[in-house]
């Protein structure tokens, strides 16, 4: 699935449409480049959880906890090294009762489980003002039947 996203407004948008597909238990990996919108996105998907409060990216702590039905577990990897995911407890979150976001997830990509929802965002000619391309795909059969779900959401609006 392909998308193209022209503001901050229309990628939160899509996060609060992604958000309708998720239950308790999913993941979702979100990369690219810094600035490309992975927090952003992030925030529409908490949004779309009903989380209401401050959603900011987890650089410097590793890891957001942010209270609701599901929980949300947002993860942002950029500072860590493999090793360094064991002292988080990272597999108790991801096997838990939340929805977990990695935002990039490919410093851990050979320790994480391969089922999730995939998400790729790429800046339109390296400028930051411009539009976004959004990549989604899935990884495993229970998130390929999301991954049908999102397009007709998006899709038809609905």
């Amino acid at each position: 699935m392909h998308i193209c996203i022209g503001s901050d407004e229309d990628m939160q948008q899509l996060g609060r449409q992604i958000a309708r597909v998720l239950e308790k238990g999913d993941v979702l990996y979100i990369s690219g480049e810094l600035g490309a919108g992975k927090t952003t996105l992030a925030r529409g998907i908490a949004r779309g959880l009903g989380f209401t409060g401050r959603v900011s990216s987890p650089t410097f702590t590793l890891m957001n906890l942010y209270p609701g039905t599901p929980e949300i577990y947002h993860f942002d990897l950029y500072r860590l090294q493999v090793g360094e995911l064991d002292d988080l407890g990272w597999e108790e979150y991801l096997e838990g009762n939340g929805v977990s976001l990695v935002e990039w997830p490919l410093v851990a990509e050979s320790i994480f489980p391969g089922e999730a929802l995939l998400i790729h965002i790429d800046l339109v000619e390296e400028d930051y003002d411009r539009e976004r391309k959004v990549f989604i795909s899935a990884g495993g059969k229970r998130y390929m039947q999301k991954l049908e779900e999102l397009n007709e959401i998006v899709n038809t609006g609905h």
